[in-house]
């Protein structure tokens, strides 16, 4: 952002385009209320709609299995009829799924509506990464990266929202947050119809078809890898906070402390580092830079059982500011790979599976963190961290497989394996 006179110049945040600014706004607002919502949604259906806790996991693991469905078909949609449409289709719903969620008062109902929701989210990330890839201009790295600050800033934000609601504790409260969360969906939507362009469909090849993604085995080999180290975000988001509380004497303010660090760190770092990796051979590099920071860090997570109380607070800090520079690497490197190798006409269709892959990661990091991690105490955390570093390290040879199958012509960007490319459009959640 560039300011005048004396105000602060933020490196990596000056002169986006309009579309581009359209776009961080809009995902800026939408994070607001997500964050409003996630940080209190189980206590939402627990204590207020009185659901059994039990039941509310059952019913958040059914939808979010159900609505991986919507991933690649959405996509399709988005590269077929355009990825502003399908993207405002989609928030239309999460408006919808959202405010609907006032009304429920039994099991099945949350189950439907929860994957109404989920279906909703999914398709809205397959068709905002078309919608991105679209405004991303002449440095595409510099844009995501200033997007995901802002994303990381907007959940922040919709957090320290959701903690006074939480304090208040009343049926309003909630029902405020989840109506506010709503009405975000709805003004990301008016944001984007107002300052986005309706990019038209790109021309396809002959050969490309509804599961082209799926006979491009190194990008699917790279959604696997990207889903499988997505687990880093639940060991800080999950694992750690049970690890501080039934293995250390940490005081309590340890937890909302850890996930300050984390968030702060994000958000100062991800323009820096995340401008600077543009290309799938970098990104392949960041990923093996994450996997090295992880490999330090779950180390240093498991040494706070073994230190005083007084000392727990600092290593746990410490532990997730290394975590967390390793985040900023892992989601740098996911946007170049991820990105770079899909082609133009087909990324939503590649969103679309990236985001499943992803999604499926998150669905399954409970189970196996809490069990195999916590189940193995010290040595879970060690294997934790070996596991990342091993992911980190097959990236780079991941990415160069991808680039030998990619034959772009002069002037042109990567595409459909083994094809040269239409050229880029210059000057997309």
């Amino acid at each position: 952002m560039i300011g005048k006179g004396n105000r602060v110049r933020i490196p990596g945040l000056s002169a986006p385009s309009g579309p581009q600014r359209a776009l961080i706004v809009a995902s800026f607002v939408s994070r607001v209320g997500n964050g409003l919502f996630n940080t209190a949604s189980v206590l939402y259906f627990t204590l207020v709609v009185h659901l059994p806790a039990a039941q509310v996991g059952v019913g958040l693991t059914i939808a979010g299995l159900v609505g991986l469905l919507a991933g690649v078909p959405a996509g399709n949609l988005a590269d077929r009829y355009g990825p502003r449409t399908v993207w405002l289709t989609a928030l239309a719903m999460l408006t919808a799924t959202m405010a609907a969620f006032v009304l429920i008062h039994d099991w099945v109902t949350f189950t439907l509506v929860a994957t109404l929701d989920r279906l909703a989210a999914t398709a809205a990330g397959a068709a905002g990464g078309a919608l991105v890839a679209r405004a991303d201009g002449e440095r595409p790295a510099a844009f995501r990266a200033r997007l995901r600050t802002f994303v990381n800033l907007g959940v922040i934000l919709g957090n320290l929202g959701a903690a006074f609601a939480v304090s208040v504790g009343t049926r309003p409260a909630y029902t405020a947050l989840i109506l506010a969360n709503a009405a975000s969906f709805a003004c990301a939507g008016l944001i984007a119809l107002r300052g986005v362009p309706n990019y038209r469909p790109l021309p396809r090849p002959e050969e490309h078809h509804r599961a082209a993604v799926l006979s491009d085995r190194p990008f699917v080999s790279f959604v696997a890898l990207h889903g499988a180290m997505g687990l880093h975000y639940q060991a800080v988001s999950l694992l750690l906070p049970i690890w501080l509380s039934a293995h250390t004497d940490a005081p309590r303010w340890t937890v909302a402390a850890v996930s300050a660090v984390s968030s702060g760190v994000c958000v100062l770092l991800q323009s820096r580092i995340g401008s600077r990796v543009e290309t799938p051979r970098q990104g392949g590099r960041a990923f093996r830079l994450a996997g090295l920071a992880f490999l330090v860090s779950c180390p240093l997570m498991a040494l706070t059982a073994d230190v005083p109380a007084w000392v727990a607070p600092g290593l746990a800090v410490l532990a997730v500011g290394v975590h967390s520079l390793g985040e900023v690497w892992e989601s740098s490197g996911g946007y170049a790979l991820g990105f770079g190798l899909a082609p133009d006409h087909a990324q939503g269709q590649y969103q679309g599976l990236l985001g499943v892959g992803f999604n499926a990661g998150q669905a399954l990091a409970p189970v196996v963190l809490t069990t195999a991690v916590l189940g193995l105490g010290h040595t879970g955390w060690l294997l934790l961290g070996a596991f990342f570093a091993a992911l980190g390290a097959a990236a780079p040879p991941v990415a160069a497989w991808a680039e030998r199958t990619r034959r772009p012509s002069p002037g042109t960007a990567c595409t459909t394996p083994g094809r040269p490319d239409e050229t880029r459009l210059p000057d997309p959640a």
